[in-house]
């Protein structure tokens, strides 16, 4: 499978003015090749020579390779052909080196294609992945006034084992995470209540920064919220599947992430909670995290299992957060509806 690592690069001024141009000219081509191929209503056959651009030979042929991946796709799901516009560039994993403090890649300056070396800080634990991991692409872009390097390196799943224990997780606004194991184990993760105070002084800063049409300071608040929902998300999604292995999981289930925001109960007040959310996000964490651990995950149909009473089968609404069946059954409605995931 494949993860990424983020290194943080420290360009000089007119390092910076470089990226910045490099990342707007690669958009730019593969926008041209895209526009060619539907004037063409075909894929245009090209090479780093036949494509005029002020970028190196590697980075044309990369645009070709992007542009023609866009196309097969849009063709397939019988899609509209979208506009790229947030600047990026893209190098395959023979056009760069990575080494102590640095990152070097090929530019395009002063009519000729020099391999750069970008000052950047590099961790002990990139430099032991890039000496024993088989390295991807490194795609350079632009978060606010930082610039990331992403690089994407193989890694081994281990054997998955489908006998065991099973764990069942129920994905949640008040609750983020609640999961029952087939041992008869419960736990909650995360905090709803402060996630949700959280978020609402970002809309709150924002709506003021809106007033004063400070348009910065907007998307500047924005994309630090979404790197604290993303850190809560990690940590989380680590939990989980800690705990997973501690007591013998083998199978994780999820509820299947195309109907969880239709199946979670919501209101006025948790509406923008609930769609500023991402399940499947923290789902595809607990994916990845679960497969380096050796643990098969499995997503279920999430219908009633909020409702259904796992003793007599009777569908029942929750009271707030306290479930309770005619037949005697009672428990909170998150662990609820981990029982009727982990037994779907």
């Amino acid at each position: 499978m494949k993860i990424t690592m983020q290194i943080k690069l420290q360009p000089t001024k007119e390092e910076m003015a470089l990226l910045d141009f490099t990342m707007q000219e690669y958009i730019s081509l593969v926008n041209d090749i895209l526009d060619y191929a539907i004037a063409s209503d075909i894929m245009p056959r090209l090479t780093s020579k036949t494509m005029i651009a002020p970028l190196p030979s590697a980075l044309k042929a990369q645009c070709y390779v992007d542009a023609k991946s866009i196309y097969n796709k849009t063709l397939k799901h019988k899609s509209r052909l979208p506009v790229l516009k947030k600047p990026v560039a893209i190098w395959n994993n023979q056009n760069y080196t990575i080494g102590d403090g640095y990152v070097a890649f090929p530019l395009f300056a002063n009519n000729k294609t020099t391999k750069t070396k970008i000052a950047a800080i590099v961790p002990q634990r990139v430099l032991d992945i890039t000496a024993t991991h088989k390295l991807g692409t490194l795609r350079i872009t632009k978060k606010g006034d930082k610039y990331v390097a992403q690089i994407a390196y193989e890694v081994e799943e281990p054997t998955i084992k489908v006998d065991g224990n099973v764990m069942g997780i129920d994905l949640g606004i008040k609750c983020p995470a609640v999961a029952v194991t087939s041992s008869g184990k419960t736990k909650f993760y995360g905090n709803g209540r402060q996630n949700k105070q959280k978020r609402r002084k970002f809309a709150a800063k924002r709506k003021k920064l809106g007033k004063a049409k400070k348009l910065k300071a907007i998307k500047k608040s924005r994309n630090k919220e979404q790197r604290w929902m993303t850190d809560q998300d990690h940590k989380i999604s680590r939990a989980i599947v800690n705990d997973a292995v501690v007591n013998g999981v083998k199978t994780i289930k999820l509820e299947e992430l195309s109907g969880i925001r239709q199946s979670a109960r919501t209101s006025r007040k948790n509406n923008h909670s609930l769609h500023n959310w991402s399940f499947y996000r923290l789902a595809k964490f607990i994916e990845y995290k679960a497969a380096l651990a050796g643990i098969e995950v499995v997503y279920v149909n999430p219908a009633y299992t909020s409702q259904t009473c796992p003793c007599c089968g009777k569908r029942n609404h929750a009271n707030d957060r306290n479930y309770v069946c005619s037949c005697g059954y009672h428990t909170h409605r998150d662990r609820l509806g981990a029982v009727n995931i982990l037994t779907a």
